[in-house]
């Protein structure tokens, strides 16, 4: 298992500058906008050196105007286009050095002047610019949960090699993350094989239960694109909200879990928690349980992964526990929310099981805000495709996109 100088990264400072150069992939999503806004309330420790965008530019644009950072990374042979647009809209904007397509996007990640780099492009188009970050050995704050979904071992050496800074965004594993001793990645025995030491003896990944946690089937079968769109406690892009509204974001969370945690997946226990002011728990042997609480705000873990150790200001209201009054607790149902079952199996089959249950899903949520699906034949089609698609070792990236392909493939000829 990695050290903790691996997991969470080298100590050592990147550069000895008065600011800290911050790269951020997928700058126009929520989780771009919410770094930036922590970013703004600092903006004496970081410097905005490089953005991304792919389908929002004129927001691009904006955030250029804005920023001015020194790159931007557009989608391929776009960059003419959005230097033309920019140049219109803003005539007193120094236009940044453009970069295109995937090798741009590796290429602001691995620069050498970026000391953090915000992974937050959503899907598996995020894999290989974040691990480029990783190999370049920078500050990585994780978001985009598919890169370890899909590459999770290849990923996790990947780190353990370059001394890379790995740092966990998603809400529910900072929350992990602050409830460990500080001694947990210091052994280099897996955990089960440390657990009297460490005195851990499960997680608690808990769930908002999505849109749609009190639905029968029969209901499900109606909903729409709209209504999965519209999550009860986050503000989050499309695709992530109808995971969650399927429960897959859960179970592509209890993956990133294990391979973070170096966690067997039953260990990772999924509890829904309607509220989301619990973002996950750590129970140990002893009969203690920690959580870590606050109000749902994407700004406190990002906060968190960018000043850790320190804490600074997220600009996040603290939690009145008065006003929330009530937590609640269930357990999730597998029956009509089968996606954390298909989740976990896949982690439990290894290889590139999960692969291949990642791109079936991008597919088939894709299929669904088209509104050529309904909403549960989403976990249907992943099924089938896994069904498909045995098993194989995932012993490198060519090997993973070439089962992402695949996949993808086969999705397609099911809708």
């Amino acid at each position: 298992m990695q050290t903790d100088e691996q997991i969470v990264g080298s100590t050592r400072s990147a550069k000895q500058t008065s600011r800290q150069n911050v790269c951020i992939l997928g700058a126009t999503g929520s989780i771009g906008e919410s770094t930036l806004k922590v970013l703004t309330l600092h903006s004496d420790q970081y410097h905005v050196f490089a953005l991304s965008g792919h389908s929002r530019l004129d927001q691009l644009a904006e955030l250029c105007a804005k920023y001015r950072p020194t790159y931007v990374a557009v989608p391929a042979d776009k960059g003419d286009a959005f230097a033309k647009d920019l140049r219109h809209r803003f005539p007193d904007v120094e236009i940044p050095t453009i970069l295109e397509g995937e090798l741009g996007l590796k290429q602001i990640a691995s620069h050498p002047d970026v000391n953090v780099v915000m992974a937050a492009i959503v899907g598996a188009a995020g894999l290989e610019p974040t691990l480029a970050a990783v190999q370049a050995g920078k500050r990585v704050l994780l978001a985009n949960k598919e890169a370890l979904v899909m590459a999770g071992n290849l990923f996790m050496d990947c780190v353990r090699r370059s001394g890379a800074m790995l740092l966990p965004v998603d809400s529910e594993h900072n929350a992990i993350f602050q409830c460990l001793p500080s001694d947990y990645f210091q052994t280099t025995e897996r955990f089960q094989n440390q657990s009297s030491r460490a005195g851990v003896s499960q997680i608690l990944l808990t769930a908002s239960g999505g849109p749609f946690r009190q639905f029968d089937l029969q209901q499900l079968e109606q909903v729409t694109p709209e209504q999965a769109c519209k999550h009860p406690n986050w503000v989050m892009g499309q695709k992530i909200s109808v995971d969650s509204a399927t429960l897959m974001n859960k179970g592509l969370e209890l993956i990133e879990a294990c391979h973070l945690f170096d966690l067997p997946p039953e260990r990772v226990t999924v509890v829904v928690h309607p509220q989301s002011i619990i973002h996950s728990l750590v129970q140990y042997v002893d009969g203690s349980t920690l959580a870590q609480m606050g109000n749902p705000d994407m700004c406190t873990p990002i906060a968190h992964a960018l000043a850790w150790p320190k804490r600074i200001d997220a600009g996040v209201a603290p939690l009145d526990l008065f006003q929330v009054a009530t937590l609640q607790f269930e357990k999730p149902d597998e029956v009509r929310f089968p996606c954390i079952r298909l989740a976990r199996e896949a982690m439990q089959a290894g290889g590139t099981t999960p692969t291949v249950l990642n791109a079936a899903n991008e597919v088939a949520v894709a299929a669904f805000l088209a509104k050529k699906i309904k909403f549960c034949e989403i976990p249907r089609i992943i099924e089938s495709v896994i069904t498909q698609l045995p098993m194989t070792p995932a012993r490198d990236l060519a090997t993973i996109l070439h089962y992402d392909t695949t996949a993808r493939q086969i999705a397609g000829s099911l809708l």
